[in-house]
């Protein structure tokens, strides 16, 4: 994998590390499907500035012969992507949430090797089991025994249905990269998925009675990030990367996501890092460094 889309990544993954952070100030005074619309609508005019800056040239008619395409990737990568989340957030840590990154690698694997035809060598395989159980480490075996549908559980099913989705907006998006370039693509997407999510927090905001003004400051420094950090930058950068390689070694740099989680989580929510917490995060980046040299 080319240097630069191992730097790509890495920084993608530290914004999405925050995200979850992010996300729960967001939650504390605006509703779940709002935050959403609001960061599509902010990464939208992001790419739209941007495009408009590049002076970048569009291709219109393949545009319009990946309209459904484009429909189904920013449903998948965007509106029930985010909306499935940020509602799960609501029910679960941040820590936790992020934890379920572990689904989207092995989805983007077994998807990569049906649709896309990547071969699974021996290296790759290995590598994803070894960063698995590096995450699985970090959750530790008292989490994965109290695991029951009741509590946070069914915030944590939303959060890792959202993350299934993502695998299935990666191996999908792969095949559109080279046609429509990382760019044009992402910028497609976004400005799809903030387009349907208008309607929906405009519902979501007349049933509730609530109201924009009565979004704190620190609720609108977060949903700021959340669309130009994340739902800008670190998407644009992540299909960069996916132009560059395969679709199984871009998806493993996601096991590093739950460790950058703990340590935000440790140093903006005091939860606590523990040997778990190290001894999993070896084994996440040995297992990525693997993959990537496979």
């Amino acid at each position: 994998m080319p240097a630069k889309a191992c730097a790509a990544l890495l920084l993608a993954c530290v914004l999405w590390a925050v995200s979850f952070i992010a996300t729960k100030k967001a939650l504390a005074s605006t509703p779940p499907l709002t935050v959403v619309a609001l960061r599509l609508i902010l990464s939208a005019a992001c790419f739209l500035a941007w495009l408009a800056m590049t002076r970048r040239k569009l291709p219109l008619a393949a545009l319009r012969d990946s309209v459904w395409r484009l429909i189904l990737l920013s449903l998948c990568g965007g509106g029930l992507h985010y909306g499935l989340q940020t509602v799960g957030l609501q029910y679960t840590s941040a820590s936790n949430g992020s934890l379920y990154a572990v689904t989207a690698p092995v989805t983007i694997a077994i998807l990569g090797v049906l649709f896309l035809r990547e071969r699974p060598t021996l290296g790759k395989t290995l590598g994803i089991v070894v960063a698995l159980a590096g995450v699985l480490t970090v959750m530790g075996l008292d989490q994965l025994r109290s695991f029951e549908l009741g509590g946070r559980v069914w915030g944590d099913l939303l959060v890792l249905a959202s993350i299934v989705l993502w695998g299935v907006f990666t191996v999908l998006g792969k095949s559109l990269t080279d046609r429509l370039g990382a760019p044009i693509l992402t910028a497609a997407i976004t400005v799809l998925a903030a387009a349907s999510m208008l309607p929906v927090a405009y519902w979501e905001i007349g049933s509730r009675g609530a109201s924009l003004q009565s979004v704190s400051l620190e609720a609108w420094v977060s949903i700021a990030f959340l669309g130009i950090g994340c739902s800008f930058l670190a998407t644009l950068l992540y299909f960069v990367a996916l132009e560059m390689s395969e679709s199984q070694k871009v998806g493993v740099f996601l096991y590093t996501i739950p460790p950058m989680t703990a340590i935000v989580a440790y140093l903006v929510l005091d939860e606590a890092l523990g040997l778990r917490f190290f001894l999993g995060s070896a084994l996440v980046i040995g297992g990525v460094i693997l993959t990537e040299r496979s």
